[in-house]
Order: structure tokens, then C-alpha cells, then sequence
């Protein structure tokens, strides 16, 4: 056989094999990233309906995406990320396109640049739609890579949980703060069953344990993030983008991390 012919035989061979493996392992990635030959209705290419839902609930729930849109668009200082949205309407849908049959909504970044943010029509609402589309704007700041391998869970989920007002109200600051740290002491009974942020780091081990250590360790990324936003004021979260954008370290770009805050706290409230 003719060596270049084999060559491309064997990388083709291997090619097949990686997709393969990848589609074993991650076949919600293939299901998104054949959305548009599905039986999805859009009418832009980037809000996908079930078909299971009427047409004339498509106004609503496109509106309810802009205004997620919109709550994006002020806490980073203009959206740079633009998602695919896909609406579904059965946990049987759900469960293809996320991977998962819990929560109402999840979001993938692929290292090639793709986006998805797939919600659960039944409870779907503002609040989770920013909450992902938080994921994908610091995956498009940052980069699929840095994002991954670089910032620790707990930041990406606090940092989402700015845009997300299901736990906590308050949007001002001070007072957003003020709320985390209240709920952070209710479900770690006032620290004595605190998580470090160094044992939430993961994604598996934020969500790896039952739903009180999940709710434990979304309330102490909050409180620890509200802080830190807090402390820096409006333009740190553009100087950290900025820092890690130019290869800074995440531990430099963030700065010293006070994950429980009696003293600081005592001194913000006088």
C-alpha cells in the first residue's frame, strides 16, 4: 500500500475512534451540536423549542431569555458570549441534551467555541437562565482551557450566583453580602459544619455530596464571591478578567480569600 494512502488511513482510522470515544463519553455535546437537525423549532437559530411546546408560548419565554440576556449584560459589562438556548419540554429531553434529569437548567462550553444553554421548560425562569449563561461569559472571557483547568468551582458558581436572585434578593453589594452571610451560617449551623473553599473546588466536589453540602457549598461560594465583589468594587471583576486574560494565576488574580469572615463582617456592618 502506497505510505501516504496508509498514513491516512490510520489517522482517519484514529479520527473515527476519537469520536467515537468522545460521543461514549459526552453524547450530550453531539446532541447539542446537531440541534439545528433535530425536530426543534427556531425561529433564529438560537432559541430551540421542543416541539412538545405550543407556539404561542414562544414570545414569553423568549422574553424571559432577553431578560436573563440583559442581567448579563450589566454585571459583566457588556455580553460577549451568545449561547444556543434549548427549550425543552420532557425530563426525557432534558436528560438528552444535559446529561442529567435534575435542576432546571445547565450550560456547555466545548474547547472548539460552541455554546449551549439547556433549560427545563417547566421550571425555567430568569434567574436560572443568567445563572448559566454566567457559566458560558466567563468561558468566553477566559477560554474554554483556563476556565477548566484554572478556576476553582466555587468562584465559577459564586460568581453565577451574583446574577441569580432564587437564594438571595439583595443586589446591592453591601447588602447582598449581608443576606449570603446569613444563609451561609443557617446551613452550616453558624460554621461548626463549614466547607473549605479548597474541598469545593471541583465540580465534583461541590455537587458530589447530598443536597445539604450542595446548598452548603453554593451559600459559601455566595458569600465568599459577594465579599470579594464587595471589597473590589465595580470594576474588580473586569481587572480580574483583565489579570487572567494575560496569563496571571488565578490565586494572584483573585487575591486573598476570607471564606468565613466574622471580623471583616463585623466591621462592614459598623
Amino acid at each position: 500500500m502506497n505510505p501516504l494512502r496508509k498514513l491516512i488511513r490510520f489517522l482517519l482510522t484514529g479520527f473515527i475512534i476519537l469520536l467515537g470515544s468522545l460521543f461514549f463519553l459526552y453524547p450530550q455535546i453531539f446532541y447539542c451540536e446537531l440541534i439545528a437537525f433535530s425536530d426543534f423549532k427556531s425561529t433564529g437559530k438560537k432559541v430551540y423549542f421542543s416541539p412538545d411546546i405550543n407556539r404561542n408560548k414562544y414570545k414569553t419565554l423568549k422574553s424571559t431569555v432577553a431578560l436573563a440576556e440583559a442581567r448579563v449584560d450589566s454585571f459583566y459589562q457588556g455580553k460577549k458570549s451568545n449561547p444556543k438556548i434549548i427549550i425543552c419540554q420532557t425530563p426525557q429531553q432534558y436528560q438528552k441534551y444535559c446529561s442529567s434529569t435534575e435542576g432546571a437548567g445547565c450550560s456547555i462550553g466545548t474547547p472548539w467555541g460552541s455554546s449551549y444553554v439547556i433549560l427545563n421548560a417547566q421550571g425555567m425562569n430568569t434567574d436560572v437562565i443568567a445563572h448559566e449563561m454566567s457559566h458560558i461569559e466567563l468561558l468566553k472571557r477566559i477560554g474554554w482551557w483556563r476556565t477548566t483547568n484554572d478556576i476553582p468551582q466555587w468562584f465559577n458558581e459564586g460568581l453565577a450566583l451574583m446574577l441569580d436572585r432564587r437564594f438571595v434578593s439583595e443586589t446591592t453589594p453591601r447588602d447582598r453580602y449581608r443576606a449570603y452571610r446569613y444563609e451561609w451560617r443557617y446551613y452550616t449551623r453558624n460554621g461548626r459544619d463549614l466547607l473549605l473553599l479548597k474541598d469545593i473546588s471541583t465540580m465534583r466536589e461541590f455537587f458530589g455530596g447530598g443536597q445539604k453540602h450542595v446548598m452548603s457549598a453554593y451559600m459559601t461560594a455566595g458569600m465568599e464571591v459577594s465579599y470579594w465583589l464587595l471589597l473590589r468594587r465595580e470594576a474588580g471583576l473586569q481587572r480580574f478578567i483583565a489579570k487572567m486574560q494575560n496569563g496571571v494565576s488565578f490565586d494572584e488574580a483573585y487575591g486573598p480569600m476570607r471564606p468565613h469572615h466574622f471580623k471583616d463582617s463585623k466591621k462592614i456592618s459598623e
